[in-house]
């Protein structure tokens, strides 16, 4: 992942997957407060665009359209700007550099689908090419990590299995394609707050495990033995937090779904279908039944952040 031997001079822009996790295994939690987890990710064809041109010296500025858009602070707590810095910081070589991002997004903010770590990834991968800072994969995977959980995923993309806080992957070897209805909640949930119900309601958690029936099932490529493993430890505190989630996740099963799964910490409810036309379909259920503010109609697994101009 070098970046070119002479700098971009009309800006660089990437495209960027949402995540949903097909297993999200939560233990109980570590003396830094994070929690260890064994989680199974997979990105989907839901993206945000961000777009480094070159800013002012030292000066990292974000603008921001799309869904969501207001939501998103726009200092030093944006994700994708403090990116940027700590790129600039360790391989920067004391060069004056700057950027100024522009980010749309589709993917929904507070959603569970690692909207803000996708951002953080592409600005890295962005910025990298744009500045052409000589920076490789694993270099690159170190500053993700330390940036959050979820954004070294982002930058992989795939299908990948995760451990630590979700921040160590690996990729899953899998087959065939899914097709997923994303529905989208009226609200987002905080995931810290949903992370303090989820301590509240399970004191006595155990160390993490992906079960081996949904690797198994991930291996074989069969959607409806998927759709049946799917799990995560922390629908329950999110169902907890947000009760109409529960009516959600039934509609969907009811119109069909072979599986349905809050993605992440919520509110997102990703339901797997058996086909293109079953997603269709689905889609089109969910969204006039009023269970969701809108759905949308996704395929994974798709590659993480990539340079498309």
């Amino acid at each position: 992942m070098s970046a070119p031997s002479s700098p971009a001079p009309d800006g660089v822009r990437v495209r960027v997957p949402a995540k949903i996790n097909l297993a999200l295994c939560v233990g109980p939690p570590r003396p830094d407060g994070f929690h260890p987890l064994a989680t199974v990710y997979q990105a989907v064809s839901l993206f945000d665009e961000v777009h480094a041109a070159w800013g002012d010296p030292r000066q990292m500025t974000v603008t921001m359209t799309g869904e969501g858009a207001a939501e998103v602070p726009t200092d030093d707590r944006n994700l994708a700007v403090r990116a940027a810095r700590l790129l600039a910081e360790r391989y920067g070589e004391g060069q004056p550099l700057g950027v100024h991002l522009s980010i749309h997004k589709a993917i929904p903010v507070a959603g569970g689908l690692a909207g803000g770590s996708s951002n953080g990834a592409a600005a890295l991968l962005a910025c990298a090419d744009l500045w052409a800072l000589d920076v490789s994969l694993d270099q690159m995977l170190s500053l993700a990590a330390e940036l959050g959980s979820d954004v070294p995923f982002a930058l992989l993309g795939g299908t990948a299995l995760g451990s630590g806080r979700g921040e160590q992957v690996a990729p899953v070897l899998g087959r065939g394609s899914y097709h997923w209805v994303l529905g989208f909640g009226q609200r987002g949930l905080s995931t810290p707050a949903v992370y303090r119900t989820y301590d509240e309601l399970r004191p006595d958690a155990p160390m993490p495990e992906v079960p081996d029936e949904l690797m198994a099932a991930l291996r074989s490529g069969d959607a409806v033995r998927l759709g049946r493993a799917l799990v995560n430890d922390l629908q329950e505190p999110a169902l907890h937090l947000q009760p109409q989630l529960r009516r959600t996740m039934e509609t969907g099963l009811e119109y069909g779904a072979l599986g349905a799964i809050v993605s992440g910490s919520g509110p997102t409810v990703a339901f797997l279908a058996k086909s293109e036309a079953s997603a269709i379909d689905l889609c089109v259920a969910l969204a006039a039944d009023g269970v969701v503010r809108t759905a949308r109609r996704v395929t994974g697994p798709v590659p993480g952040a990539r340079l498309i101009g």
